[in-house]
C-alpha cells in the first residue's frame, strides 16, 4: 500500500474546488444542525464558570468585605456555579440530539443524492 499515495490525494482533494453545491449544502446544514447546541454551550459554560469563579474568591475573601455573611454567600454562588457548570454537558448533548433529528431528513436526502452521484 502507497501511504504517501494516499495522503497526497487526500490533500488534493481537500484543496480542490467543490464542482457541486451539494457537498456544501451539506456542510451548511451539518454546522447548522450542531450552532445551536454549540453556542449554548459555550455561553452557558463561560457564565457558569464566571459565577463558580466568583463564588470562590468571595468565599476565600479576595473580594468582599470578609465577612461571615459575604463568605456564605460566596458559597452559595459558587455552588451554583458548580451546578451550572455540572450541567452544562448533559444540556449540550439533549440540544444536539434535537438539532441533529430536526434536520436529520435533509442531510440523509442530500447525503444520498452525493453518494449516487459518485458511484
Amino acid at each position: 500500500m502507497n501511504t504517501d499515495k494516499i495522503y497526497a490525494e487526500a490533500i488534493a482533494n481537500e484543496y480542490a474546488p467543490k464542482d457541486t453545491s451539494k457537498v456544501v449544502a451539506l456542510k451548511k446544514l451539518d454546522r447548522k444542525a450542531k450552532s445551536k447546541a454549540n453556542i449554548f454551550t459555550y455561553t452557558f459554560g463561560i457564565i457558569m464558570a464566571l459565577v463558580l469563579g466568583v463564588g470562590m474568591c468571595l468565599s476565600m475573601k479576595v473580594i468582599g468585605d470578609g465577612s461571615a455573611f459575604i463568605t456564605a454567600i460566596g458559597i452559595i454562588v459558587g455552588v451554583i456555579g458548580i451546578i451550572g457548570v455540572s450541567v452544562n454537558y448533559p444540556i449540550y448533548k439533549k440540544l444536539l440530539e434535537s438539532g441533529k433529528k430536526q434536520y436529520a431528513f435533509e442531510i440523509i436526502q442530500l447525503a444520498k443524492e452525493i453518494s449516487e452521484e459518485t458511484e
